[in-house]
């Protein structure tokens, strides 16, 4: 099991909280034009109509338009508008790098910390167990009851046709 130290600290705050990070994302999203969330389908289709033509043929193509106004015209795209997509394709290229490896940190960060309150579950658990044999911490048997519970109808198999 790949295990990474978390330290997850109550003296030392994270420098931005989730929500602030949130707040800032949904920020920036309402400020950027063209956003569109494309469905798997259409997200698909786009994929395979821009890979038909490799970036070095789009490359070369758009110095043909900026060489000849009538294939601009023919085209009905001026010049300067496709210099300025194949511009925004690029820079935005690699804003999406950055945001999935960004999105691959948090959810790796993420993970961590569930592994790290699985560990804490499991040893609670544990100490539980050990202290409910002394009737003088007999409020903890119904909590340890509960998790026993809980972590035996997990175990079991749902039955077929079940999610």
């Amino acid at each position: 099991m790949f295990q990474k130290n978390l330290t997850i600290s109550p003296n030392i705050p994270t420098k931005l909280a989730a929500a602030v990070v949130v707040e800032q994302l949904r920020a920036m999203q309402s400020q950027i034009d063209e956003l569109y969330a494309l469905s798997a389908a259409e997200r698909e289709l786009s994929r395979k109509r821009a890979g038909r033509q490799p970036p070095a043929v789009i490359a070369a193509s758009m110095s043909v338009i900026s060489s000849s106004d009538t294939v601009a015209q023919a085209v009905g795209v001026p010049v300067d508008e496709v210099l300025q997509v194949q511009q925004d394709e690029a820079e935005w290229g690699l804003v999406a790098g950055e945001l999935r490896k960004f999105l691959k940190e948090v959810e790796g960060a993420n993970m961590l910390r569930r592994e790290k309150l699985a560990l804490i579950a499991s040893q609670a658990y544990s100490v539980g167990m050990q202290l409910i044999r002394n009737p003088a911490n007999s409020d903890l048997v119904p909590h340890v009851e509960e998790i026993k519970r809980l972590k035996s109808t997990s175990r079991r198999k749902k039955p077929a046709g079940e999610s």
